[in-house]
């Protein structure tokens, strides 16, 4: 096997066809490197240069030899770059996951910003139930995850990148069910559509609270398994939903055509959290300023 420095030290002598010159190059005296290119040959059982005492020559398998040189020493040299830009995360991979509801907010704008900044960086993005990823985390599968999470994982690290309040979406086709404005109460004859708490146990269990404290045990009809797909059975009139407000149809969308929303006095607050391993790197660090900085806008 050719090591890099020996690749230099022949590149230097064919580049210069001079033994003294390529030493000055090389910041070493002549008679090591001509030691290392004869011991090269020897290795190798070729012979790569045609020496006299006027010139010295490349051979056929010298030339040959001084591509493959050229070819080791760059990828010796774009190793050594990738290395540095992964270590300032300014290239690598970053794998993120999140729950369905934040591929409507805050990831397109995170993603749109975090890729101006890292050209370089592939992403790999997947939807995840929130039970499912801190066990991805641990499993070193995400390197973050954007979730519907309340407690902190002891190795783990979290951090609240919003609250927000539920609201009650309902079908367009229910106009005339009769809903008293911010009264989540009013909704208790209705059938539900339903989130089960192994997907989300924290949005499960906020759910369950608001409509406890509203007096009453919503009838659990139907079961979806993402807040996408609660949403998509209200627009078939399936049933009512509490939802995230940043989840549901905003006003003027072609979702909102369908589903109508209705807000809610009194119902505690949902976050929409970051997690992450505490050995985190660059990119994670620079990924969840994305987020923030796509929040805020």
């Amino acid at each position: 096997m050719v090591e890099v420095r020996e690749a230099r030290y022949f590149i230097a002598v064919a580049e210069e066809l001079h033994f003294g010159r390529a030493a000055e190059r090389l910041h070493m005296s002549q008679p090591p490197l001509s030691q290392a290119i004869k011991g090269l040959e020897h290795r190798l059982g070729v012979v790569l240069l045609h020496r006299s005492t006027r010139e010295v020559r490349l051979t056929a398998v010298g030339a040959v030899f001084l591509d493959q040189c050229r070819m080791l020493v760059g990828a010796s040299t774009a190793a050594e770059a990738a290395a540095r830009h992964a270590a300032d995360g300014q290239a690598g991979e970053l794998r993120i996951g999140a729950v369905t509801s934040a591929f409507n907010d805050p990831l397109p704008g995170a993603l749109s910003l975090f890729r101006r900044g890292h050209p370089r960086v592939e992403i790999q993005v997947e939807e995840v139930d929130t039970h499912m990823a801190v066990r991805m985390l641990r499993r070193r599968e995400l390197d973050v995850a954007l979730v519907r999470q309340l407690a902190t994982p002891p190795d783990c690290r979290r951090a609240i990148l919003r609250s927000e309040q539920f609201v009650l979406a309902v079908s367009a086709d229910w106009a005339g069910t009769p809903l008293a404005p911010h009264d989540l109460g009013s909704a208790a004859e209705l059938p539900w559509i339903w989130l089960p708490r192994h997907i989300s146990p924290d949005y499960h269990d906020q759910v369950v609270a608001s409509c406890r404290a509203a007096g009453f045990a919503p009838e659990a009809r139907h079961t979806a398994h993402s807040i996408t797909s609660q949403l998509a059975m209200v627009a078939c009139g399936l049933g009512v939903a509490l939802v995230p407000e940043s989840a549901a149809p905003r006003p003027g969308s072609p979702d909102s055509r369908s589903t109508h929303v209705v807000a809610l006095d009194r119902t505690p607050t949902i976050d929409l959290a970051a997690v992450w391993r505490r050995d985190t790197t660059p990119l994670v660090d620079d990924f969840l300023t994305s987020v923030r900085a796509a929040i805020e806008r």
